[in-house]
Parts: structure tokens; C-alpha cells; sequence
């Protein structure tokens, strides 16, 4: 995914300043795809010099934000990017290396960084769960809205599998360590 096309996806919904679009990614698209204030601005302006997005006249009076809307072509490439096909992304976690390297040359410590992971995926869970409660639940859903759910959903299951993971890695790590008469011998090692 590149951020042009989440920001598309933020103003086909509606159009909206720059500020409000940095304000909207901090509380739903940057769960999925994370971009500072200042990678939107510049990416704006890209996305204006192509035609697929342009400025509202701004409204007159002091500290009135340039509002942006969406062109047809920008909705066009929206689809086009849509339909494209695309390969699963690659699993990309520091942690599962972390744990590795821990294998192999441990014990490091590594349980406190991952008791401190496991708070902020709890966090965030929560966040999620509240916004799941406050926006979906016992409400009778539009097809665009049970899509939104969807992900939301998706967000839910990703924390919840971050947590088992690491409650599951915590207890592994808190094991006793066999004594080192009974380690097996590195020259025999194996393992994924």
C-alpha cells in the first residue's frame, strides 16, 4: 500500500483539510498505515501536481484551512489501485527476531520488553474494542460500514494474536533454565 492511495481513500469519503486528514489517520487509517503530519502535507501536494486531488478555495478570514476534495481522476486510480493484484505482504516483526536471537544466545532480558509490548498491544486493543462498541455494535450496518467493521475487526484479531504471542513467549522465558550439563549441543541445533 503507498500513502497516496490511503489518502484517497480518506477523501473519497469526504473532503477535508490537511490538519483534519493528519487528525483522521491518527484515529483510523494510521492504525493500518502510519504517516506523519508532514508525509501527508508533502504527499497532498504531490497528489494536487497530478490532478487527483485539488484545493477548495479557502474560506475567507484568518487560519482557514485549504480544504481538499478528490478529482475523477483521483477516484480513477483509486480503482485501478483497487483491482490491482497484490502478494501477500511479508511478515516483518522485530519481535519474532528478538525471540530467535534469544534462542541462540539468551536469556537477555527480553522479557521485560515484551511485559512492556504486551501493555501497549492491550492499549490498543482497548481502544479498538471501545470504538468497536461506540460505532458497530447493535447497529444495523450499511455494506460501507460492515466494510469499516471489517477492518476495525481485522485491527482486533492483530492485537489479539500480538498478546497470545507474547504471553506465550513470557512464559517460555520464564522457565527455568536447564543447567548447562544439560543443554543440548549447538552443533545439533535445528529448528524453522
Amino acid at each position: 500500500m503507498s500513502l497516496p492511495h490511503a489518502l484517497l481513500t480518506a477523501l473519497v469519503e469526504h473532503p477535508c483539510s490537511g490538519s483534519e486528514l493528519a487528525e483522521r489517520f491518527d484515529k483510523s487509517i494510521g492504525y493500518f498505515w502510519h504517516a506523519t503530519h508532514q508525509q501527508i502535507y508533502r504527499e497532498l501536494a504531490r497528489l494536487e501536481e497530478a490532478l487527483w486531488i485539488e484545493a477548495l478555495p479557502a474560506e475567507t478570514g484568518r487560519g482557514r484551512k485549504r480544504q481538499f476534495r478528490l478529482l475523477p481522476a483521483g477516484r480513477k486510480e483509486l480503482r485501478r489501485w483497487i483491482a490491482e493484484q497484490h502478494d501477500p505482504t511479508p511478515l516483518r516483526d522485530e519481535l519474532m527476531v528478538r525471540l530467535r536471537a534469544e534462542a541462540a544466545i539468551g536469556p537477555t532480558g527480553l522479557d521485560k520488553e515484551i511485559a512492556r509490548l504486551m501493555a501497549l498491544h492491550q492499549e490498543k486493543l482497548a481502544v479498538y474494542q471501545r470504538i468497536e462498541q461506540r460505532d458497530f455494535v447493535g447497529k444495523e450496518l450499511s455494506r460501507e460500514r460492515r466494510l469499516q467493521h471489517l477492518v476495525l475487526k481485522a485491527g482486533i484479531l492483530q492485537e489479539e494474536l500480538s498478546l497470545a504471542i507474547s504471553k506465550e513467549a513470557l512464559e517460555i522465558l520464564e522457565e527455568p533454565l536447564p543447567s548447562p550439563s544439560s543443554r543440548p549441543d549447538p552443533a545439533h541445533k535445528s529448528g524453522a
